[in-house]
């Protein structure tokens, strides 16, 4: 078996097309790195959202690879032969299935040193994002196969390309959001909202049972000698269809944007001051905690004695409990998988500190907050890599104030608009009036 499969890997477009849709998605990923450095759940699905892309080129593939053997009559000459036809046919499946295999994992293993460093947390949801990837593209060149064996033409690869792409990627838009539409599309519901998605394991069940039903609705077309008998086709997809739907979650049990709370817990240092992250960035530990402690030195007069991660996410909406002696701490990573505008991570910090919890709303008395922050850190309000993204032009009038002050009233004051943050009181007048 082995030799007849070298044999095949040697004659047929299988090669060829792997290196193609490895290129491909090697080129995506490194192109888009700030998308999925973050970690290893970000990188799979990620890559799993690009099957708009690499699934219709496995299509092209198989379609190319049936046009090949038409015009070599290679038809004719399985047709000479005694043996069996699903016999001539399995070598094919087979070189093909394996082709697209083994170019969507080396398209991952070369992304993978990116991150290897600093990505820690290895969820056991990413090998079935990976394996469900697998599953689609091995279903999408052997619907190549089928589709350029019924119109063996010279035009049938690239058209079956674009027709795939244009459903794969408006398709989904065009049906309701829901389980239904997430299971029969292997590449939606892959966009991350946060550090901490996953995807729901009934949903990848149920895009897993889809699309092995497609693979062997397609493979039995590719093989039957008679297309008297294609209606045979249905039978897997049929079965394939009762089953998904059977799995896959629907309505109220159905959530796109899927939360890890494992991916969300903190883990602290051990020693004090404690600097906890979430597991999801557990090896930043070692570049934010000096910076982290150097922070909460500089508000030692104030209550805050611990700096977390801030885990909140936009969708679902979700925030940590506020805490008076707790300072929050925004991470976001780089393309290279390291923390991203390091000197950012004190400024703001500390001007969390000073702003008060995001219940709080209203964040009209921000630069009240940036005038204290950058008070401690002895430095004018500035933007740029090491400093914040914006400040506020009042901001650097009310630091001028408090560097007017005696350290001792300054200080005095600076407590009291921590106080202030607490309750969502800041007010200017705490820097131009007095402490209270």
């Amino acid at each position: 078996m082995n030799r007849v499969l070298g044999i095949e890997l040697r004659r047929s477009a299988a090669l060829g097309a792997a290196l193609l849709i490895a290129l491909a998605g090697t080129i995506l990923l490194q192109a888009t790195a700030t998308r999925w450095s973050t970690g290893w759940m970000a990188l799979v699905m990620t890559q799993r959202e690009y099957l708009a892309l690499l699934s219709p080129l496995a299509m092209a593939a198989g379609a190319w690879q049936s046009y090949r053997e038409h015009r070599a009559g290679v038809g004719e000459l399985f047709a000479s032969t005694p043996r069996p036809r699903p016999q001539h046919m399995v070598p094919i499946l087979v070189t093909t299935g394996l082709a697209v295999l083994v170019a969507y994992l080396v398209t991952l293993l070369t992304a993978a040193p990116r991150i290897a460093g600093t990505a820690s947390y290895l969820p056991p949801a990413a090998y079935v994002v990976v394996a469900v990837g697998l599953v689609a593209m091995i279903a999408s060149v052997w619907l190549g196969l089928a589709v350029g064996r019924l119109i063996p033409a010279l035009a049938t690869a690239p058209a079956l390309a674009v027709t795939g792409f244009v459903l794969v990627i408006l398709a989904p838009h065009a049906l309701p959001d829901g389980g239904f539409t997430a299971a029969f599309s292997p590449s939606m519901g892959m966009s991350m909202f946060s550090d901490y998605d996953t995807v729901d394991s009934r949903v990848s069940a149920a895009q897993a049972l889809w699309m092995a039903a497609v693979a062997a609705a397609f493979a039995v077309l590719f093989a039957l000698r008679n297309r008297r008998f294609a209606v045979a086709a249905l039978a897997p997809l049929a079965v394939g269809a009762v089953a998904t739907a059977l799995v896959v979650p629907t309505g109220h049990a159905y959530e796109r944007g899927r939360l890890d709370p494992v991916a969300q817990e903190l883990v602290c240092t051990t020693d004090a001051p404690r600097v906890c992250l979430s597991r999801a960035h557990e090896a930043f530990l070692p570049e934010v905690t000096p910076k982290a402690r150097r922070a909460l030195a500089l508000l030692s007069n104030t209550a805050v004695v611990e700096a977390h991660e801030d885990t909140s996410t936009l969708f679902p909406p979700t925030s940590p409990t506020p805490r008076a002696d707790t300072a929050l701490m925004q991470i976001t990573v780089d393309k290279h998988g390291h923390l991203a505008h390091p000197g950012r991570l004190e400024p703001a910090m500390l001007t969390g500190v000073f702003t008060g919890p995001d219940t709080c709303g209203d964040r009209a008395n921000l630069p009240v907050a940036t005038a204290a922050a950058f008070w401690l850190l002895d430095r004018q309000p500035t933007t740029g890599p090491d400093s914040l993204e914006y400040v506020a032009p009042d901001a650097v009038r009310l630091w001028k104030t408090l560097r007017s002050l005696p350290r001792a009233e300054a200080e005095t004051r600076m407590a009291a608009v921590q106080q202030a943050a607490q309750k969502c009181q800041v007010t200017p007048g705490l820097l131009t009036r007095g402490a209270r």
